[in-house]
């Protein structure tokens, strides 16, 4: 007997736009390209060719201290370093867990807003888990940050910081394991990075960009998630961006779908999963379909089933499910599945031909689902 569908849930209205009249956070080297750079120090009547140098600290030594750059002239030093490297955010709190392995940061931004970020690290790479707006704003009724709301979008300079710090926190071995690099990047922290599209794409290009310009990053270490907007997946299709695309699906059919992940009564489960397809048929690169554990919500068996049969509609070898136990925000209603019934979810999804995983779960001791962290009171 299957277990009974859940009562409908009040959603918030989706937002797709920052509430209007916020303040920018002031311009950062990251957000521009090198020309603009030193375009803008140029503005400010400072040596343009100074720009490369700034770039070199920030990207290629991951210097965080003017003192440090010691190539630049004392007496313009500060002035540069505020003109192309202002201070974007400020750590709060940063709690560890798997021992050491996994390091999750609460960030305040300019204007008090706050984010986070994570850092895991694994056998062979570290992933960086970055946050592309404060709050968000697609109402998702089991995810800590969709009931909190959107705040606003983030600059590109902002993501990029992210991973910034992360880097040089491995760079200085700060991280269980001696110094190391970041490999990947995970757009799946807070907010919908769709919807902060241009901050977004601007954040990939400087992780892309070779070093001192960017991080110099490969594009095929870096995945973007989406809820499911579908335009916005289009358009990544045509970037010429190598990125992984990461869908967060979550249920297979629409009844179920609307209440779990409300932009799919804008975008219907066949639209996204075939917006989903076009992006592997025009870039070739293998799509992720996320889909969070449930227990009683989302995870029967003929929902498996249901499941492989939609994806397998558009072809074979395009996709790969990545099952996630829920991580539950205390008090919620939505918790994780049993095990036998994950087992038996991933035996039917490979049993049609459909690679699947378990993610790895991390972090569950600090708080590891996003927002979680944020939304929690300041420790006494």
């Amino acid at each position: 007997m299957s277990a009974p569908e859940p009562a409908p849930t009040k959603q918030l209205p989706l937002v797709f736009d920052e509430p209007r009249g916020r303040r920018k956070p002031p311009p950062h080297l990251a957000d521009l390209a090198p020309a603009e750079r030193k375009a803008r120090l140029e503005e400010l009547g400072l040596p343009g060719f100074r720009a490369k140098q700034l770039s070199t600290h920030y990207f290629g030594r991951l210097v965080d201290d003017p003192v440090e750059m010691t190539d630049l002239p004392a007496a313009q030093r500060e002035e540069l370093v505020s003109a192309l490297l202002p201070d974007l955010m400020t750590p709060l709190r940063t709690l560890e867990a798997d021992r050491g392995n996994t390091r999750k940061t609460l960030w305040k931004l300019f204007d008090g807003a706050l984010v986070e970020s994570v850092l895991m690290r694994y056998p062979g790479r570290a992933t960086m888990c970055v946050s592309s707006q404060a709050g968000c704003g697609m109402a998702c009724p089991f995810c800590a940050t969709g009931q909190g709301g959107l705040q606003r979008n983030m600059s590109t300079a902002e993501i990029v910081e992210q991973v910034v710090a992360g880097a040089r926190a491995l760079a200085r071995g700060e991280v269980a394991g001696g110094p190391g690099r970041v490999s990947n990047v995970v757009f799946m922290g807070m907010g919908e990075p769709m919807a902060n599209y241009k901050a977004v794409l601007g954040a990939v290009r400087r992780l892309t960009d070779p070093t001192p310009d960017g991080l110099g990053m490969s594009a095929r270490g870096i995945t973007v998630s989406t809820v499911g907007l579908v335009p916005r997946m289009r358009q990544l299709a045509d970037e010429g961006i190598p990125v992984t695309l990461a869908l967060s699906l979550h249920a297979p059919d629409d009844e179920l779908r609307n209440e779990l992940v409300p932009i799919n009564t804008r975008f219907s489960v066949a639209e996204t999963v075939d917006a989903a397809y076009e992006y592997f048929a025009k870039t070739g690169r293998r799509v992720s379909v996320e889909y969070a554990m449930m227990r009683g919500i989302n995870d029967q068996a003929h929902r498996a089933d249901l499941l492989a049969d939609v994806l397998n509609k558009r072809g074979r070898g395009w996709v790969h499910v990545n099952l996630i136990p829920l991580n539950p925000t205390p008090g919620s209603k939505w918790t994780a599945s049993d095990p036998a019934d994950e087992r038996e979810f991933v035996r039917r999804l490979e049993a049609k031909g459909v690679p699947t995983t378990v993610r790895d779960t991390r972090g569950r001791e600090i708080d590891g689902a996003c927002g979680q962290l944020a939304a929690a009171p300041e420790p006494s």
